[in-house]
């Protein structure tokens, strides 16, 4: 195993949840689903602090350039 993986910082279910604001049942689908990495640690699932920040990255949507008010323009 290298070291910069032993180095990642871990975050528990509930600080996820409360980073993300979200319940931590949102978190455990989100594990179950494998949309975020997370270790198992006993009973208790450890999150890499990185996968919860490329989960952001990859549900993040992009904004777009769409500037209408929805009036109608002649």
């Amino acid at each position: 195993m290298s070291a910069a993986n032993v180095s990642s910082h871990f975050l528990t279910i509930a600080e996820v949840a409360a980073a993300m604001r979200v319940s931590k049942m949102t978190v455990y689908r989100l594990v179950k689903s494998h949309a975020i990495a997370a270790v198992r640690v006993g009973r208790s699932f450890r999150v890499p602090e990185e996968a919860v920040n490329d989960y952001i990255r990859r549900a993040t949507e992009p904004a777009t350039n769409d500037h209408t008010d929805g009036k109608a323009t002649d």
